[in-house]
């Protein structure tokens, strides 16, 4: 049963939840910043500036959403328009992060899972403008992975990720719950980058093009590590389904279009991560229960 807020704090639900989507809103503003300066090499140190003008931007304009509200959308100095994405990034992660409290609660997954969505919403962003998913952020993403599913059995005492209950996983009950928990992470890992790769070898043998970037293969290795086989299975599914439906969408748009360079897969493995991590086990349950004999 996930604790509440006001049984552990002693003060109203509604407070925490305003908390809740605050921190993420000033996360988003965060991710702005890694979303436009990681694809281009800069450093995440400095203050934020204008992109035309390069005026410095006052502490009070660079508020979460209200600041851009303020500005009217433009730079206070030279006027340009600054971009609908920086209020939305940051209303979209508020908005995640309080979903993700809703459905995590006050538990000791909350922060690795608030972390998790908020790198998918960073590594989604920057394919869908740079179609590219930076190595200096999957690859991070894979070895934290990997350490939460080492640490958790071992810092909470009866701890399991979901995947562990299940085979091939559960097999090995009987060794340290860190070791099933390490065995799921590698499982998921392969499910995950190992089954891109393996499509998008076998589309390049046989059509002789690339049909998967080395980009998405890194990004669901780390998310595979930490979701486990059966929600990187669904994560994948639920990226090519929203992807075909995206890209059924173009089509009738556009017949001209080519949607291997303009639908980046990472923005649906993206997506479908965060659908995974909230709601998978409860989705692959009535999968099962409603069409399985």
């Amino acid at each position: 049963m996930l604790a509440s807020s006001e049984a552990v704090f002693g003060v109203p639900e509604i407070f925490i939840c305003a908390v809740v989507f605050v921190f993420g809103a000033v996360i988003g503003s965060f991710l702005n910043v890694v979303i436009y300066r990681v694809p281009n090499e800069l450093s995440l140190l400095p203050g934020s500036a204008c992109p035309n003008c390069k005026q410095a931007i006052k502490f009070y304009h660079n508020i979460p959403i209200l600041g851009w509200l303020m500005l009217g959308g433009k730079c206070s100095n030279c006027k340009e328009p600054i971009a609908w994405r920086y209020p939305a990034v940051e209303l979209l992660t508020a908005l995640v992060f309080l979903l993700t409290y809703f459905v995590i609660g006050l538990t000791a997954m909350l922060p690795v899972c608030l972390v998790f969505v908020a790198t998918m919403i960073a590594l989604l962003f920057i394919d869908a403008e740079h179609m590219i998913l930076p190595n200096v952020i999957t690859y991070p993403l894979f070895i934290a992975a990997v350490g939460v599913r080492v640490i958790f059995p071992l810092a909470f005492e009866g701890f399991r990720f979901s995947d562990m209950a299940f085979a091939p996983v559960n097999y090995l009950q009987g060794y340290p719950g860190w070791q099933v928990s390490l065995a799921g992470a590698i499982l998921g890992a392969i499910a995950g980058g190992g089954l891109l790769w393996a499509v998008g070898a076998i589309w390049k043998a046989l059509r002789g093009v690339e049909a998967m970037g080395l980009g998405d293969v890194k990004m669901m290795l780390g998310v595979g590590a930490i979701l486990g086989w059966r929600l990187t299975i669904l994560t994948i599914f639920l990226g090519a389904f929203t992807g075909a439906l995206a890209g059924v969408v173009m089509v009738l748009r556009s017949k001209d279009r080519d949607l291997q360079t303009q639908l980046p897969f990472g923005i649906f493995l993206g997506i479908g991560s965060i659908v995974a991590l909230l709601f998978g086990d409860r989705l692959i349950a009535w999968y099962i229960n409603t069409f399985v004999p």
